[in-house]
């Protein structure tokens, strides 16, 4: 007969049971933010640098998505609303400390200006586009007069948008995995990345194509140096940040994170897009898919991960 001592209540698995309240929908949202944030930044600053007939993808062409990117993303953060008919409350009031009230209120900036940007290119891809209305010429021609200053709204905004998706999960102190600073930067970083590998997957113009590689290329040498940065704040910090860290370090999320998220979206990418500059010739969509990928994926093992990790009492 085998004897064993019980010296702790917490072998019971129900003792400490894992938090799981978000689930695909807010993933799905911070990853449609952090990528529409990415493509109007690029749009809003090649615009105010004045090389929008350089980056016609880049300017014109890729803010179509976001409209769309930024509704789909609101839709599964309305789906995850417990109290769905009440969301109209967030616009009652701004509280500065609270990170849900600057991404309502970023969003209120963002999302009708997505809609005007598209509306002041939307000849481009229908040429033969007519208004029909007056009021509505005269529309345009307001916005497209003060195109400058909505550029410096929404690449100011944009900047808050992909911050704010990291800051989302960093204000949960309770969940030692999002307890750092870096997940501000990171998800930023990993926005734009993603931002600038939808612009070369959109792009015909090779040139263009080019420039977002290196600009994918540099954001990714970022992202590595946060992503690694991030585990040693967590190895050389607290027990419990420490076991966070294990989550990934040997844990259930190390090979999806590893493999999917490090391997495949950051790295190989990266590989990919050097030989591309070095004149090999490669299928330039491979890299560009891969990092969106690995953005879709890393914000759903951020999510699942974070909400498996607690502090023990």
């Amino acid at each position: 007969m085998k004897e064993e001592l019980i010296i702790s209540g917490r072998m019971n698995q129900f003792i400490d049971p894992t938090l799981h309240i978000w689930h695909w929908h807010i993933p799905l949202y911070l990853f449609l933010g952090g990528l529409s944030a990415g493509i109007l930044f690029f749009a809003a600053y090649f615009t105010i640098t004045g090389k929008e007939d350089k980056y016609p993808t880049a300017v014109k062409l890729a803010p179509f998505l976001t409209p769309v990117l930024l509704s789909v993303g609101l839709l599964a953060l309305l789906l995850d609303l417990k109290h769905k008919t009440y969301f109209w409350r967030l616009y009652t009031t701004i509280r500065i400390e609270s990170p849900m009230s600057w991404g309502a209120w970023t969003l209120m900036v963002v999302t009708p200006l997505s809609f005007v940007w598209s509306a002041l290119n939307i000849k481009t891809l229908f040429p033969n586009w007519d208004w029909k209305y007056k009021f509505l010429y005269d529309l345009e021609a307001f916005f497209r007069k003060n195109i400058k200053p909505i550029a410096w709204i929404l690449l100011i905004f944009s900047l808050i948008l992909g911050v704010y998706t990291g800051i989302l999960f960093s204000a949960f102190n309770a969940r030692p995995l999002w307890n750092t600073s870096i997940l501000g930067p990171l998800f930023l970083t990993s926005g734009l990345s993603t931002g600038a590998a939808a612009i070369v997957l959109l792009s015909r113009n090779h040139a263009e194509r080019l420039t977002f590689a290196r600009i994918d290329l540099m954001l990714i040498g970022i992202e590595v140096f946060l992503i690694i940065h991030m585990f040693m704040g967590f190895l050389a910090s607290t027990q419990v940040h420490i076991e966070a860290a294990e989550l990934f370090l040997g844990g259930p999320y190390t090979t999806p994170f590893w493999l999917f998220v490090f391997t495949l979206g950051l790295a190989v990418p990266a590989v990919l897009e050097m030989l591309e500059l070095k004149k090999f010739h490669l299928p330039y969509w491979i890299a560009p898919a891969l990092v969106i990928a690995g953005g879709l994926i890393f914000r759903f093992l951020m999510a699942n991960a974070g909400q498996a990790s607690r502090w023990l009492y």
